[in-house]
């Protein structure tokens, strides 16, 4: 089933939030100080990263598997902690934020194949996989679906559930953009080279590299978040139309107003009180809270 959620913003709001996203590197937020970053587990399958842990979130209650954004290109591991402690702390459980390879020293499928090395070792761990839940923003969205497909197709046991926030679901080329316009923090012309980029070589029209070309049958439970003015906006309500025919619980939050990757707002939620990252987190909490857990281990 899917489920469609429109999420309103007060006319100066939008502006508001691109103003923010604008000052992550001129005026860099700070991490809060019950961010505890010790490894709660010993092993990351070989893949480096960094566990952030919001006021000391058990593992026994799971992990929150974090792919950071970037074009599949570029990392910010500071920017990264701060969010895998918002998404800790919404979610109740320590987060693993992962660094994995990037291009165009490591295109596709080195990045993908570092998030499933990640996952395969938090469930040789003995970490439930129903108790793990993946979340991503733009090319970690992406990597996040295609991981999903391969774990499918491979017969591996699904997490909980993912949030796909802002993802580039389909990398071939098209010839026009329908939704943004021209509103968007991100030129479409840009789409082009980012994926040549990634894929060096490999089909932009097939999966897992595009997930909305894959098998989407049995795909766990899907929180899509995404902006109503991103240029992606198309591409994601045709996933999630797709993923939902496959059977997939699907909920897609839109946010009106808002641009690519808007919830970049949440590392400046607490000081400049935005309703839309409120939202977001808030949304995030519920909707973990509703994924069925283990039986046996509740």
């Amino acid at each position: 089933m899917l489920n469609v959620t429109r999420i309103p913003a007060s006319p100066e709001e939008p502006d508001a939030v691109r103003a923010q996203m604008g000052q992550v590197f001129s005026d860099p937020p700070v991490l809060d100080g019950d961010a505890l970053l010790d490894p709660v587990l010993p092993e990351a399958g070989g893949v480096p990263g960094t566990w952030v842990a919001a006021g000391g979130a058990p593992v026994e209650a799971g992990v929150t598997l974090y792919v950071h954004g970037g074009g599949f290109s570029f990392s910010n591991p500071p920017m990264e902690r701060i969010m895998a402690y918002r998404l800790s702390r919404a979610t109740g459980r320590p987060a693993f934020a992962v660094d994995y390879r990037l291009a165009p020293a490591h295109p596709y499928p080195a990045a993908v194949e570092d998030v499933l090395a990640v996952y395969r070792s938090l469930l040789g761990q003995g970490v439930p996989a129903e108790r793990i839940l993946l979340v991503g923003e733009s090319a970690g969205g992406t990597l996040i679906l295609s991981a999903l497909l391969m774990l499918a197709e491979a017969g591996d046991p699904m997490p909980a559930g993912a949030v796909p926030v802002s993802p580039v679901t389909d990398l071939a080329p098209k010839t026009a953009v329908a939704a943004g316009g021209g509103r968007d923090s991100i030129d479409p012309s840009i789409m082009g080279p980012v994926a040549t980029q990634y894929l060096a070589g490999a089909r932009p029209d097939q999966a897992p590299q595009s997930p909305i070309y894959g098998d989407l049958r049995g795909l766990p439970a899907l929180l899509l978040a995404v902006g109503g003015d991103e240029v992606l906006l198309d591409d994601v309500h045709r996933f999630a139309d797709a993923a939902c025919a496959a059977g997939a619980p699907v909920d897609l939050d839109v946010y009106e107003g808002m641009p690519h990757a808007f919830h970049a707002a949440v590392l400046f939620a607490e000081d400049a009180h935005l309703p839309t990252a409120t939202t977001f987190l808030s949304r995030l909490t519920d909707w973990a809270a509703r994924l069925p857990m283990p039986a046996d281990r509740t």
